[in-house]
């Protein structure tokens, strides 16, 4: 993991956790790395010196992780994503609560995959039982659902769904 110092495009300064310098510019460029203070996903690496570790530092630094491990009362879980673990914790609740309501959904539905819009038409004109289903449409296929009015909601695409 890298950690980089990254600015936002109003000037708010905060660290992000990446698993490689490619993982950043291809999130950064998606536009999944997002301002912890502002919500500002236009977010530049800032300039950091090199961490240069010698056995004096090393021991300094192990004191004080020590310490501020102490002060601090909830570490991020390791099983956290990097960019959830820099988020504010209201947005990170807010995130753990729709992924709670996608699994539930998932969980009592079938999943039809890209056969979403046929199995979608046949429940809504009676041709099969009414079921719980989720899938893949194009937006020209939710479109034409939409003007038949077939009911359907898209399920949110959270950020570490795409991990």
């Amino acid at each position: 993991m890298i950690r980089y110092a990254l600015v936002c495009a109003k000037g708010h300064e905060f660290d992000g956790w990446f698993p490689s310098s490619a993982s950043f510019d291809e999130q950064a460029g998606r536009k999944l790395v997002e301002c912890p203070h502002c919500g500002e996903h236009k977010v530049e690496k800032m300039l950091m010196a090199p961490a240069v570790s010698t056995s004096r530092k090393r021991a300094a630094a192990a004191r004080q992780g020590i310490a501020e491990a102490a002060r601090q009362p909830e570490a991020p879980p390791a099983s956290r994503p990097p960019q959830l673990a820099a988020m504010p914790p209201e947005k990170r609740a807010l995130l753990e609560q729709m992924r709670e309501i996608k699994q539930r959904l998932m969980e009592g539905a079938e999943d039809v995959g890209s056969r979403f819009p046929e199995e979608a038409r046949k429940i809504h004109y009676g041709e099969t039982e009414s079921r719980g289903i989720y899938g893949q449409a194009t937006l020209d296929e939710a479109g034409e659902l939409a003007e038949e009015g077939i009911d359907f909601l898209p399920l949110p695409d959270l950020p570490d769904d795409r991990n």
